[in-house]
């Protein structure tokens, strides 16, 4: 067992204990949390909107008009979203007609390695929510067969699954400003357009935040509702809500610990727990774009082979590493 900061390493990623603090502490949004690659990961792409825009550059959509269209997103949203990727170096702005001016936005290198995240998204969705009428449902390997995509160790490329890794500490370990409230703090998902060519129904789940925050940190052990909301350094009516919603999903599922007063902990149901790979593919994309100059703050070790974890997508029929190019219907 590793003690670092006060804070106990043990076990598996899903074994992380946290120490609770005082409810005043609790309730202050603003105070210093763990650093977290997937946490900076989700500040930026836990949105609704941000998902779809993003799916949809991946399929070459480039123009305000088109994605505006094709996604069913008012103007002013679009607006602020476009410049909230390009100012965060996922998209980058480019003129193509002079008079009048006219931009298009277009991948930048850090926005196409958002490819392995969205592979896993598609993993996700093919498992529990596969319907042939999503185009993204229908990509081919060039192997010329349907798949669903693997996440492997890229050491002894066995597939990964969460009780058999562990979180440790990385060069950046060390503590960062809670996220802060956004003025529309939810963001609001409750249908579907048919219009995202590579999320459908897990916009559910990944299109806010906080949602996202929170199965991020069940992944790190935390079960308890004062173990989020210390991890998490969010009010306590946001947690509530989010973790009701999870439960109404079917990704959380509440267990009594204690009868007098009843208390309840919120453990990873089998659908939650293959979300996994997804995180994995935040924590790599998010060390990989967003650490500073001392490195990450946080690995993610192999248990069955003591290697640090680079993760390796793979196709499940041919067992060829995946890459956007050799993919067919994208």
């Amino acid at each position: 067992m590793r003690v670092i900061n006060g804070q106990r390493l043990k076990g598996s990623m899903t074994s992380v204990d946290s120490t609770a603090k005082t409810s005043k502490e609790a309730e202050d949004t603003h105070r210093l949390i763990d650093a977290s690659s997937a946490a900076r990961a989700l500040n930026l792409m836990g949105d609704r909107w941000i998902l779809m825009i993003s799916s949809q550059a991946f399929v070459g959509t480039t123009r305000f008009e088109d994605f505006q269209s094709r996604i069913g997103i008012a103007r002013s949203l679009l607006t602020d979203r476009l410049r909230r990727l390009e100012t965060a170096g996922v998209l980058v702005r480019s003129q193509y007609c002079e008079r009048p001016p006219r931009y298009e936005y277009l991948l930048t290198d850090m926005g196409r390695d958002l490819f392995g995240p969205s592979m896993m998204i598609i993993r996700w969705e093919k498992r529990w929510y596969y319907d042939p009428k999503v185009r993204a449902h229908n990509i081919k390997h060039s192997c010329g067969h349907d798949f669903i995509p693997e996440c492997r160790c890229n050491h002894c490329r066995q597939e990964l699954i969460a009780r058999e890794t562990v979180g440790e500490p990385g060069p950046g370990y060390g503590k960062e400003p809670a996220p802060k409230a956004r003025a529309q703090r939810r963001s609001i998902v409750e249908g579907h357009n048919g219009t995202s060519a590579m999320i459908e129904r897990s916009v559910e789940v990944l299109g806010d935040r906080w949602i996202s925050h929170v199965i991020a940190a069940a992944f790190y052990g935390h079960r308890r509702f004062s173990d989020f909301q210390q991890y998490l350094g969010v009010a306590t009516n946001i947690l509530s809500e989010r973790l009701n919603r999870l439960v109404s999903l079917g990704i959380l599922e509440q267990q009594l610990y204690q009868e007098s007063p009843a208390r309840y902990e919120y453990r990873l149901t089998e659908k939650g727990l293959d979300l996994f790979p997804l995180v994995l593919e935040l924590v790599r994309w998010g060390a990989r774009w967003m650490s500073g100059p001392e490195g990450p703050p946080e690995h993610i070790r192999h248990k069955t082979c003591g290697h640090i974890i680079t993760p390796v997508l793979t196709c499940s029929h041919c067992g060829e590493e995946l890459t956007r190019e050799s993919l067919q219907g994208l």
